[in-house]
């Protein structure tokens, strides 16, 4: 499958809905074949986003979005070559996977023997070659997935869209169809847009991650960027976790760290001390809530196999460069 990508272009888009502002003036590019993730809590704002770049939502005037040098602001969804796959599937029920893969092809007027060459392509593509001829019913939420990924890519889109797809899946599951979905993209090199509010699934999947905010864009970087030096508080503590380590005179905090920046020693090897309060096993790794003096304890990752035990006396430190601090 051959994918003429593009660059989508937001410029000064918003959406009002009655008295609630959902999406504040926005400035938003995603370049050509990468993969841009839209992360953040319900209601930030994201799911609006990835509409108006569909065109299932309209932006508040003067607001525009361009499809390269093309001006798509007042073109519908079926006139902008975009496809989507939402968190349902969308799929029909009295449709069997080939069909509902050929759907959209049939309505575009297709002819028949180009139209099955499309649907085998993609079926090869997601690994359901074997189930064309099953009905939905008869699937997992994994399989409806895939067809619905598949259904989306045969119309061969200029932009792929997705709202929140694993959201219904078990973790396990979820996680096997992120891994499969980032091989398919990164293979296919489309321009893509993700919306969830899981940070390892935008993690694994974004070439670029977007935070946002009560209808605000606060941050917009790679991955590895986004984690290790968040622009704000808010981004620091929805990506991932983090300590308070220090406070100001008025008691604000002002200095963070990761849990996995914190060194771990006997007391008497670092200058920081404090006491282990409690450790929860996790499989591969433990984790430990420490006492510093501070109202809160912090949280610090170790090895499983390393041996802590709640009373303990500890003495810790930061890694280099691990320190996190924002402004009030």
């Amino acid at each position: 499958m051959i994918v003429d990508a593009v660059n989508v272009t937001l410029r000064g888009c918003a959406r009002r809905f009655h008295h609630h502002q959902a999406l504040h003036p926005l400035d938003l590019s995603v370049r050509a074949g990468e993969t841009l993730v839209l992360l953040g809590p319900s209601g930030c704002g994201k799911t609006t986003t990835l509409r108006i770049i569909s065109g299932l939502e309209s932006t508040d005037a003067p607001g525009e979005v361009w499809f390269d040098d093309r001006n798509v602001t007042d073109l519908p969804i079926e006139k902008r070559n975009v496809g989507m796959v939402f968190q349902n599937y969308a799929l029909f029920p009295t449709l069997n996977v080939a069909q509902n893969v050929a759907y959209g092809l049939k309505v575009q007027g297709i002819p028949r023997h180009e139209r099955e060459a499309r649907v085998n392509e993609m079926l090869e593509l997601v690994d359901l070659t074997s189930l064309a001829h099953r009905h939905i019913d008869k699937l997992s939420g994994g399989q409806k997935q895939r067809v619905a990924l598949a259904r989306a890519l045969a119309a061969r889109p200029k932009v792929l869209l997705f709202d929140e797809p694993l959201a219904a899946l078990d973790a396990k599951l979820r996680e096997r169809l992120r891994l499969e979905i980032g091989g398919l993209l990164k293979k296919l090199a489309i321009t893509a847009v993700y919306v969830t509010h899981d940070q390892q699934e935008a993690m694994a999947l974004g070439d670029r991650i977007a935070v946002m905010e009560q209808g605000r864009l606060v941050q917009i970087d790679t991955p590895q960027a986004i984690y290790q030096r968040p622009a704000s508080r808010f981004v620091a503590d929805f990506v991932g976790a983090i300590n308070c380590i220090a406070r100001d005179d008025q008691g604000h905090p002002v200095r963070f760290c990761r849990p996995e920046d914190v060194l771990l020693a006997d007391e008497g090897r670092y200058a920081q001390h404090g006491c282990i309060v409690a450790s929860t096993f996790l499989g591969a790794s433990q984790r430990l809530m420490i006492d510093i003096g501070l109202d809160k304890p912090i949280q610090v990752e170790r090895h499983a196999r390393e041996t802590w035990h709640a009373g303990q006396r500890v003495s810790w430190s930061l890694a280099e460069q691990a320190a996190l601090e924002f402004t009030l």
